[in-house]
């Protein structure tokens, strides 16, 4: 589905069903150089029981047009214009990595619109090395396989993944390789910058009162558990979920994902 929003199309996959915005509605959040794809089985899922979807692709990702948000502030005021655009009153929020802190600051900015906060890899503060900054800037594709390393806890998913035979890191290098082809202007540093010079996460989190509900990668390298204990302690009522992934947890456990968010959602 595109939306007018901010002046410039913008696209929302509603898991394979009409949206209704009468129905709950689930906003998910992707992280830095990704786009909707990266929750189709739990978006989809939910689509089909009972809820409205809106997978968001950011500005400047997949179908988005329009330049790429140089804050994490103005991405949350972005989110709250494609609740406009669609109809959309009160809405649950999920979002990954750098999607978490838009999450989390459109809850603080916009705290009656927000019916449920879910943060999956969550951090804050949210830095980044300085080795990582620079090869996003000077080096997309070494900086694209430097975060497929340590955003997966393995390089060949076990049997028991639900796509047998199919590479999940290979997917997920691929995926942030097209949006390099369709944003040439060095997305993954200004995604990347935005989440390290975010500033408002303890405050925005000592402010939530709706549900929350943090997944946490029990071997996640990019947002390690450690890095949660700001947010968590903040956010006192906030439930807790580990699940026995990487970074890329949705790709890795997508249906302990997605038993984590049906729970919550419930």
């Amino acid at each position: 589905m595109l939306l007018d929003v901010q002046g410039a199309p913008a696209y929302c996959y509603t898991g394979g069903k009409p949206f209704d915005a009468a129905l709950p509605t689930v906003v998910f959040i992707h992280g830095a150089q990704n786009d909707h794809s990266v929750w189709a089985l739990q978006s989809r899922y939910l689509a089909h029981h009972g809820h409205g979807v809106l997978a968001v692709d950011l500005p400047g990702h997949g179908r988005s047009r329009g330049p790429a948000r140089r804050s994490v502030e103005d991405l949350a005021e972005w989110l709250m214009a494609v609740l406009d655009a669609a109809g959309v009153r009160q809405a649950a929020l999920v979002g990954h990595s750098m999607g978490s802190l838009i999450a989390l600051e459109a809850s603080h900015r916009a705290s009656d619109r927000v019916a449920r906060l879910a943060m999956l890899g969550a951090a804050f503060p949210m830095k980044v090395s300085d080795a990582l900054l620079s090869a996003a800037l000077d080096d997309e594709e070494a900086a694209i396989d430097m975060v497929n390393i340590f955003s997966h806890s393995t390089m060949a998913q076990k049997p028991s993944c639900p796509g047998p035979g199919f590479s999940v890191m290979g997917g997920a290098r691929r995926l942030m390789q097209r949006m390099s082809r369709l944003n040439p202007e060095r997305l993954f540093h200004t995604d990347f910058s935005a989440c390290d010079a975010y500033a408002n996460g303890e405050a925005a989190a000592q402010a939530v009162r709706c549900p929350a509900l943090f997944i946490i990668g029990s071997r996640d390298m990019m947002t390690p558990s450690k890095a949660t204990r700001l947010l968590t302690g903040a956010i006192a009522h906030g439930k807790v979920v580990r699940v026995d992934a990487g970074h890329s947890m949705m790709q890795e456990q997508p249906d302990a994902v997605l038993d984590a968010l049906t729970a919550f959602l419930r």
